[in-house]
């Protein structure tokens, strides 16, 4: 793979949102800078992402200096969340952890995302991400921690993989889905220049000069089903997920990816894996 290259970066300033090409990007010990750093909870506490709501799809945040963000959404005036003062914080529920965070200090801001989901939110901000939730210790090293992503650091999928899905969806009962886009899998780094599948044996990953160990495959859910740009569902790509023949079985796509270090990775840095 001595041609691999970094083809895109992607952050998600607010989890379940939009994602945000960049041309370079800081790599964090928790992930890289910006990414997910905001989410949406209930009023429950618990973690609201495009799993039950879709339409978050069609929300977008800009990263703003400091590390706030500017919420937007068609047909809405956009809204400013600045990051909250030191204080005290709430727990939140996301998925099996439990995670200290601020409240967004702004109401106007829970009252836009409220309006736009049609339910009660608020947003939440990850004020210590290197102290207030480990990485699942079944595949994390010890003092590792991770943002307001699924579970990782960084995701990362290829293009070679996803033109092989493709393929598959093409031969299958709703081919008319296909070809789908990759921000589908919501990634962090897409990778070009290697063969289909190829990442699913790799145990580590240098891009540029940032070395990377491999946690996991990333397990697939109905997320993937949901078109970014029209918030609806449809079948594809868990069925042709599901009829991979793939050693383990399961349906994943991509691989989570911890950083051995940090530093800048920027689109078109050669990729070396092993």
């Amino acid at each position: 793979m001595g041609k691999a290259r970094l083809h895109s970066i992607h952050v998600h300033p607010v989890k379940a949102f939009r994602s945000l090409p960049l041309r370079e990007v800081v790599v964090e010990p928790w992930g890289p800078a910006g990414d997910r750093r905001w989410m949406l909870i209930d009023d429950g506490g618990r973690v609201v992402t495009q799993r039950r709501h879709p339409r978050l799809a069609l929300a977008a945040a800009e990263l703003l200096p400091g590390g706030g963000v500017r919420l937007s959404a068609p047909g809405t005036d956009p809204v400013t969340a600045r990051v909250p003062a030191p204080g005290r914080t709430l727990p939140v529920a996301l998925f099996g952890d439990k995670v200290e965070a601020v409240l967004a200090e702004d109401d106007a801001v829970h009252a836009w995302c409220s309006a736009h989901l049609g339910v009660p939110v608020r947003l939440v901000h990850l004020d210590d991400p290197a102290t207030r939730r480990p990485v699942d210790p079944g595949f994390a090293l010890p003092g590792e921690t991770v943002s307001f992503a699924d579970g990782y650091p960084l995701l990362l999928t290829t293009t070679a993989s996803l033109e092989s899905l493709n393929s598959l969806i093409a031969e299958g009962e709703h081919r008319a889905e296909g070809p789908l886009p990759m921000n589908r899998f919501r990634p962090n780094v897409v990778i070009e220049g290697t063969g289909p599948w190829e990442e699913d044996r790799w145990t580590r990953v240098t891009i540029g000069e940032v070395p990377f160990r491999v946690a996991k495959p990333s397990g697939r859910c109905v997320v993937t089903t949901t078109d970014q740009h029209t918030a609806r569902r449809g079948k594809e790509p868990l069925q042709s997920l599901a009829a991979r023949q793939r050693p383990g079985g399961g349906l994943v796509f991509g691989q989570n990816l911890v950083p051995v270090s940090t530093g800048t990775i920027r689109v078109g840095d050669r990729v070396e894996a092993v």
